[in-house]
Order: structure tokens, then C-alpha cells, then sequence
């Protein structure tokens, strides 16, 4: 890490904002990774994203999706395979309530509405 002490004061935000999300993730002990793509199934839509921000009752992602149909879901999961996606300009806050499951993916975002 850079000396604190030389770095501007955007670097000092970005590394202020960095440590209180990742204070918020191990203080509530929950199993995400921040900066991970997920698929997240909710209990009326899927949404795709990468996540940034994780708070007790939301989900903060951003280069989001919402998914309104997938292909087969085993393959919808292993291959970021959808017949139909709605892409945000915006990042996206999911209340967690809503949250069926979410898994973390390693193919790219979809991006391009279809």
C-alpha cells in the first residue's frame, strides 16, 4: 500500500470508501467477496452484477442485469447462457429479504440488451 502520507486526496477517498465496505462485509461475517461477478435469484427476477457494496439489508452491484428469462438454468450458471437481458445504466441496491440464492460467477457480464 502506498504511504498515506503521499497520496491525493481522490486516493485517500477511494481508500476511506474501500475500508468501510470491506469493515461492513467482516463485521456481519457474510460469505461474499466484493468485486465478484454473482448471479443472484431473487423471488421474482435474476440480476446479474458485480458486487461493491454489501450492507444488512442490501445488495449493492454494479455493470447490473436484470435477467428476465435464462436458457436451462444449470447452463444459464456455468455459462452466462440468457434468453433475454435488460442491462442498467446505474448500479443496482437488491434488498436481501427478496434473495432466494446467489452464486458467484466467473464468465463475463452481460452487458447487451437481448
Amino acid at each position: 500500500m502506498k504511504d498515506l502520507n503521499k497520496m491525493t486526496v481522490g486516493e485517500l477517498e477511494k481508500h476511506i470508501e474501500t475500508l468501510k465496505t470491506k469493515a461492513v462485509t467482516k463485521m456481519k461475517g457474510t460469505p461474499f467477496v466484493l468485486g465478484k461477478n454473482y448471479l443472484i435469484r431473487t423471488v421474482t427476477m435474476i440480476y446479474t452484477g458485480k458486487l461493491t457494496k454489501v450492507f444488512d439489508k442490501e445488495l449493492v452491484i454494479e455493470d447490473a442485469a436484470w435477467i428476465p428469462e435464462t436458457e436451462r438454468w444449470a447452463d444459464t450458471v456455468a455459462k452466462g447462457i440468457f434468453k433475454e437481458v435488460e442491462p442498467y445504466k446505474n448500479e443496482v441496491i437488491i434488498g436481501r429479504g427478496a434473495i432466494l440464492d446467489i452464486t458467484m460467477v466467473d464468465w463475463k457480464l452481460p452487458r447487451e440488451q437481448k
